[in-house]
């Protein structure tokens, strides 16, 4: 019987560890290609996403630099309320028909417009109601009294007063104050002359 030859355990040994060794490098190989292609990959993703990033950034910024630009309502100032010269053109108003109404002997040369009528909701109301008072001679007092309902802050006790608060208009404040006067006719002279008064000096 031949005996056995010792170099062939050591020649087995030595391709089996070879081989492992083979099996190792090519998965680190492996391993290391997957990995250089995914940052290649992903290198390039970024590249490719930077500038359309970019683009909408600055695309998002002109649009709202056009939409500032071009919106009207930019284009437009709003010019400051000129309130002194109002409230001038207001007083001037109010002095050429406090002058008037004096000159025709309506308001007395101790009273002006503007008290006179704090309690009428409308200039021409009061204007109306001054013209028929002095038409008729009647106290211009009890006039607004009716005309407006209000009742306080003068001495009424001379005067017919309706029994309601509402506030009369002037047909039926001439009718209770003086029962024979045409009052229809009266009330449309005077809201004639009201108007006129108004017209002629702007108040």
């Amino acid at each position: 019987m031949s005996k056995p030859n010792p170099a062939v355990p050591w020649t087995l040994a030595g391709s089996r560890a070879e081989g492992t060794e083979g099996n190792f490098m090519k998965k680190c190989l492996l391993v290391m290609a997957i990995m250089v292609t995914g940052v290649t990959l992903g290198v390039r993703q970024a590249a490719a996403q930077g500038p359309a990033g970019a683009g909408a950034t600055a695309a998002v910024a002109s649009s709202s630099e056009s939409s500032h630009s071009y919106n009207p309502i930019h284009w437009l100032k709003k010019e400051p309320k000129k309130t002194g010269d109002s409230q001038d053109a207001n007083s001037d108003q109010t002095k050429k028909l406090n002058d008037r109404l004096q000159a025709q002997g309506i308001v007395a040369a101790n009273s002006n417009v503007k008290d006179l009528c704090v309690d009428f909701k409308e200039l021409a109301d009061c204007l109306a109601a001054l013209h028929a008072s002095h038409s008729l001679g009647l106290d211009f007092a009890c006039v607004r009294a009716n005309a407006t309902g209000i009742k306080t802050g003068v001495d009424t006790s001379s005067c017919r007063m309706a029994d309601t608060d509402k506030p009369l208009n002037l047909v039926k404040t001439i009718k209770l104050l003086k029962p024979d006067a045409n009052a229809k006719s009266v009330a449309k002279d005077a809201e004639i002359l009201a108007k006129e008064d108004v017209r002629e000096t702007g108040a």
